[in-house]
């Protein structure tokens, strides 16, 4: 049995991964290590294949000694998910992304140097480039984060390179457009606007909404970081795009068209700082190993917006108390 780390795999994108491996994989064992913060949930795990191949481990990845007692017994891969990754978070308060998103690579990679591995995959983002108008970044492009969050991944990415350089531990770091899909946490732009819209209350669309984002399926992206782990190459980096450009305005008038709300929902707020204009990535590294995505945007935005509309036992819970308290101290009212 191969023994496979994934961290942070009770958020939203980590947990959809734990799905498609243990589906994929029935020689894999998927040691799950996930602190359970407001983003974690044990509720994303509940239809795993094959439960039985799957061990979640309640814990910190920037707890040294935990990392090393559960890499002691081996892992031939490890996918690091784990982050704290909402930009209006970051921007109030950046400790917790330094210490998760920063820190905690850097455990991680310590025990993959120490112990071994075969594979480490890095979980990026593509905001580590910062704004873009014209154009696609393709993965020699320079480094700009312009909010706390994408600095800390932009820090993990360039020190998970450097363990490779320095230490030969067989790394590949990917970057990611914008994921959609069921059970993202709804503080994120496109869950915020559909529960938002089931409830009646206002859509707050940041400026003018003419803000644009390559978005992707999950099981797109989970698919990609799947055919890395065997087809990419150590020290390397991969853009992940789903070719999706959108403006934020146009999903929120898709939202509220499919739901049959009125369109005086969305309504402008003031913007944040450092609120990047565009990201675009150029894929076609990845393409020339032979990936692409898989699913139609109109047609996997639609299917998100059914889930949420027939899963709110899974969102309403998370929409009370801490969550409105946070959009009550960043818009002055609730939401």
């Amino acid at each position: 049995m191969i023994r496979v780390l994934v961290t942070g795999g009770a958020g939203f994108i980590g947990s959809h991964f734990v799905k498609l491996a243990l589906r994929a994989h029935p020689d894999w064992h998927v040691v799950n290590l996930d602190k359970l913060s407001y983003a974690g949930n044990l509720d994303n795990l509940t239809d795993l294949p094959d439960p039985r191949r799957h061990e979640f481990v309640r814990g910190d990845i920037a707890d040294h000694e935990l990392v090393a007692r559960l890499w002691r017994d081996g892992f031939e891969v490890a996918v690091n998910f784990a982050a704290e990754t909402h930009v209006d978070r970051s921007i109030l308060w950046a400790d917790d992304f330094i210490k998760t998103d920063v820190l905690g690579t850097f455990t991680l990679l310590e025990a993959a140097r120490q112990f071994g591995v075969k594979k480490f995959v890095q979980i990026s983002t593509d905001e580590v480039y910062g704004s873009i108008l014209s154009g696609s970044f393709t993965e020699d492009a320079p480094l700009n984060p312009r909010n706390p969050y994408s600095a800390s991944k932009a820090g993990a990415d360039r020190l998970a390179f450097a363990y490779f350089a320095t230490h030969n531990v067989p790394v590949v770091i990917t970057r990611c457009s914008n994921n959609f899909g069921p059970n993202q946490h709804p503080e994120k732009f496109i869950p915020l606007f559909i529960t938002n819209a089931l409830e009646d209350k206002p859509l707050p669309l940041y400026g003018d909404g003419r803000y644009v984002r390559d978005w992707i399926y999950v099981d797109d992206h989970c698919a990609a970081i799947d055919f890395l782990i065997s087809h990419g190459r150590a020290g390397e980096t991969y853009n992940i795009a789903g070719g999706n450009e959108v403006e934020n305005i146009e999903i929120a008038h898709r939202i509220v068209r499919q739901l049959g709300k009125p369109e005086s929902l969305i309504q402008s707020v003031k913007d944040r700082p450092g609120h990047d204009r565009r990201y675009s990535l150029d894929a076609g590294r990845l393409a020339g190993l032979g990936w692409r995505p898989q699913r139609d945007f109109p047609a996997a935005l639609d299917a998100t917006v059914d889930w949420y509309a027939q899963h709110e036992s899974w969102w309403r819970p998370i929409k009370s108390g801490e969550f409105d308290k946070y959009y009550t101290a960043q818009y002055g009212t609730r939401l």
